[in-house]
């Protein structure tokens, strides 16, 4: 489903950048002429005729109406003779469309599921400057808006925003595809005892006005605007690195991401300099959807990431590494999604590697393995075509790609190539990768363009089988292998306890990090009695962790194997957490295990305070 098709006034795009013979020299061409963007089927926007290149954003943010209202400003480039420009909307109220005082004939498009609307507006090639005046619904699906009690200080309200895939449309007029960026400045207005922040240069503190003024120099995709506002403080790290959280768990977040400094050096040394400025993040109340957001200059974060010990700050390494992949250069269209992802997961080990040591990476390389080989099976059933690196997400949500395929098979694919060349050589040929599409987009048939003429040769390509890796379903049996030490004493441990009942020794298991608590779960076998269940959760606390990822992964087998004494930890787990990732398989494991009603009366309760995006996945889950 192309959505140019759907739209009542889509009057076809103009091919400027056609063969040299039957164009104009390079330099009589504007500049949305030489860019020639790429098609994206999840934009009704033809930026080939006329594209966005820079946003005054001025907005009022209104807790009670839970409405955000003001005006998207947008600078523009045309093509010659260009009649219109297309912008993308999703239940936005537009009342007035102008240039200077002049208004400007403009036409909502059909509505189309997942999509929202075409907004066309109609120009010549002298409009430089189009102003949108608009409000959002107050069910906009990016906007997540909290009442105090679902907070941690339960003081005061919070809004945040989740734009990634295509939900930018859902709070901004604009062109919602990655491969259109553009540099914003915006003015937002909030409560005089709230503070706004944004996916650009950010205040430190408070202001008596509740109006801030915001500012990002570097062009980012729609994705990528973001928009916080709550009763947050900030705490520094180091000069460029700091975090914002409520009061009660601020301290508590800056000791967890005290090395993130030596993280940033870490990722400079590998790849070349921070492009950003500052790199801070914020953590969120903890109904935000995912793990984290790589907003440029602020990652939102989620509290469950918070486990005491540093043992999951990979996810911020992972958020920084989207600075250079993803961030600096990124996807073309979501069909390309793994070029993001893949090249994160990558970068995200090597950091670790470097700032905790290579035994410490392995184990995260061993759990996403694991995690690829298990996920792929299953997806082989249902939707084969989604293990494939390169997507065809034609007439779907976007979002419909976020599996572990383009994160973790993308990761491996890059290894496998990395094992292939040398990590000497892997790594100028990223770091020239990083150089040279730097603020630029990536597709498939590119990179791998500039994987034969620039790094593989040709046997090299076909030996390492790149098109089946790519192109093809499933994960190929060349998947490097993963050896790790600390894993191998994990596994023995569940095998004594198997076959012998005996628990593994305090002065071992106490070292443990969660890394390795989560490998001695995901291997214990499927089937477990009530005495093997009750004996582990009385020597390790599993089911009243304090960490989110080992309580997510406890809560599996005790489901499965109708472990009770858990059952009130679970409900108390899913009505306060609202990350996809642990919501997903522990609502599917009762459904599979004949306990439907049970998940059904627990998501009843917890539905309200899910983020859109976690909710659609679970809807569609209930239904099935």
């Amino acid at each position: 489903m192309n959505l140019k098709k759907l739209s009542l006034i889509a009057l076809g795009s103009l091919f400027f950048a056609s063969c040299q013979e039957n164009t104009p020299n390079q330099e009589e061409k504007t500049l949305v002429e030489s860019m020639n963007y790429v098609d994206d089927k999840h934009s009704f926007a033809e930026p080939n005729e006329a594209v966005v290149k820079h946003l005054d954003l001025d907005v009022t943010v209104d807790f009670e109406t839970k409405i955000i209202s003001g005006t998207a400003n947008w600078t523009i480039e045309t093509s010659k003779n260009a009649s219109k420009i297309i912008f993308d909307a999703y239940g936005l109220n537009i009342s007035r469309v102008y240039s200077g005082e002049k208004d400007l004939d403009y036409k909502l498009g059909e509505f189309v599921e997942y999509h929202g609307q075409s907004l066309t507006i109609m120009i010549d090639e002298q409009v430089k400057n189009i102003s949108i005046d608009y409000s959002t619904s107050a069910d906009a699906r990016a906007l997540q808006w909290l009442d105090a009690e679902q907070t941690a200080t339960k003081e005061k309200p919070f809004l945040f925003t989740q734009s990634q895939a295509i939900l930018a449309r859902t709070w901004i007029p604009c062109q919602d595809s990655p491969g259109i960026r553009y540099t914003y400045n915006a003015k937002v207005q909030v409560p005089a005892d709230m503070i706004a922040l944004m996916s650009a240069s950010n205040p430190m503190e408070k202001n008596e006005t509740g109006i801030y003024e915001f500012k990002m120099e570097e062009a980012i995709p729609s994705y990528l605007m973001a928009l916080s506002v709550g009763d947050v403080y900030f705490k520094e790290l180091s000069k460029r690195t700091g975090v914002y959280a409520e009061t009660s768990i601020l301290d508590i977040a800056a000791s967890e991401f005290e090395d993130l400094e030596a993280m940033v050096q870490a990722a400079e040394g590998l790849y070349g300099p921070y492009a950003w400025g500052r790199y801070d993040i914020i953590v969120l109340p903890p109904s935000f959807p995912f793990g984290g957001m790589e907003n440029p200059r602020l990652t939102f974060a989620t509290p469950t990431i918070l486990a005491g010990d540093k043992s999951l700050v990979s996810l911020v390494a992972h958020e920084l590494a989207h600075s250079w992949s993803g961030n600096l250069v990124t996807n073309a269209t979501w069909d390309d999604f793994w070029l993001n992802e893949g090249f994160t997961v990558y970068f995200e080990h090597r950091i670790m590697e470097e700032v905790y040591g290579r035994d410490y990476s392995e184990m995260l390389a061993s759990l996403s393995r694991n995690d690829l080989i298990e996920e792929a099976a299953n997806m082989m059933e249902e939707m084969p075509d989604d293990t494939k690196l390169k997507l065809d997400l034609d007439g779907r949500n976007p979002d419909d790609g976020v599996t572990v395929i383009p994160y973790d098979k993308g990761y491996f694919f890059l290894r496998l190539i990395e094992e292939t060349v040398g990590r000497d050589t892997f790594d100028l040929f990223i770091n020239n990768y990083f150089a040279d599409n730097a603020f630029k987009v990536m597709d498939t048939e590119k990179f791998v363009a500039l994987l034969k003429s620039d790094l593989l040769s040709q046997e090299q390509y076909e030996s390492i089988r790149a098109n089946e890796w790519i192109y093809e379903t499933n994960v190929p049996d060349n998947i490097p292998t993963i050896e790790s030490e600390r894993f191998a004493i994990v596994e023995n441990a569940v095998e004594e306890f198997i076959s012998k009942g005996q628990l593994a020794p305090n002065e071992l298991s106490n070292k443990w990090s969660t890394h390795e608590w989560l490998h001695f779960i995901h291997s214990l076998p499927e089937e477990l009695s009530m005495d093997q269940l009750t004996s582990l959760d009385e020597a390790y606390g599993f089911t009243h962790s304090g960490n989110s990822e080992i309580s997510a992964a406890w809560f599996q087998p005790s489901i499965r194997n109708n472990y009770s004494p858990a059952y009130t930890a679970v409900e108390n787990f899913l009505v306060r957490v609202g990350r996809r990732k642990f919501l997903t398989p522990t609502y599917k494991a009762m459904i599979e295990s004949d306990k439907t009603e049970m998940a059904k009366n627990i998501y009843a309760k917890a539905r309200a305070n899910y983020h859109a995006v976690s909710r659609e996945t679970l809807d569609k889950l209930m239904e099935d």
